[in-house]
C-alpha cells in the first residue's frame, strides 16, 4: 500500500523520471525521498553514474516537493536553477535522493538534495531553485 499522496500516483510515467527508473518513496511537506538505479540507463560511457542522471534525480525530488507545497490548481513549479557537486563515483546499485526545503516562499522555493549510495555514503549534493508560477490553460 502506497503512502504517497494521490496526486503523485496520478502523474504520468512516460517522462524522464520514468525512463531513468526513478521511484518516489516518500513525499511529505518536509522531505521527499526517491531512488534511482545505476544501470545502462543512468551510466555514462565510462561505466559510471552519469552526473546528468544525478541532477535529473535531484530536480525530480525538488520539483515534486515544491509541487506538494503549492495549490496545484492555481500554480505550477518550474526549475529555475540547479547545481550539483559529484562526490563519489558509482558503477552499479541504487542511489537514494533525499530532498528538504530550505526556503518556501510565495514565488520561489529552494531545496537541498543529498544523493547517497546503498551504504549511506554521499554521492552528490545538489541545490535546486524553483519558480512558483500561475498555471495557464494546458499546463499540468
Amino acid at each position: 500500500m502506497s503512502t504517497l499522496p494521490d496526486w503523485v500516483r496520478r502523474l504520468p510515467t512516460n517522462t524522464l523520471a520514468g525512463a531513468l527508473g526513478i521511484e518516489i518513496v516518500e513525499l511529505t511537506d518536509d522531505r521527499v525521498v526517491a531512488t534511482m538505479p545505476v544501470d545502462d540507463r543512468t551510466r555514462q560511457p565510462y561505466g559510471l553514474l552519469h552526473g546528468g542522471a544525478s541532477i535529473a534525480l535531484a530536480e525530480t525530488v525538488a520539483s515534486l516537493g515544491a509541487a506538494g507545497r503549492v495549490d496545484r490548481d492555481r500554480f505550477a513549479v518550474v526549475g529555475q536553477e540547479i547545481n550539483g557537486n559529484h562526490i563519489r563515483a558509482m558503477k552499479d546499485g541504487i542511489v537514494r535522493a533525499t530532498g528538504m526545503p530550505l526556503h518556501v516562499g510565495r514565488t520561489s522555493q529552494v531545496w537541498s538534495i543529498e544523493i547517497t549510495d546503498e551504504r549511506g555514503r554521499l554521492v552528490c549534493i545538489s541545490r535546486c531553485t524553483l519558480a512558483v508560477v500561475e498555471r495557464r490553460d494546458g499546463s499540468r
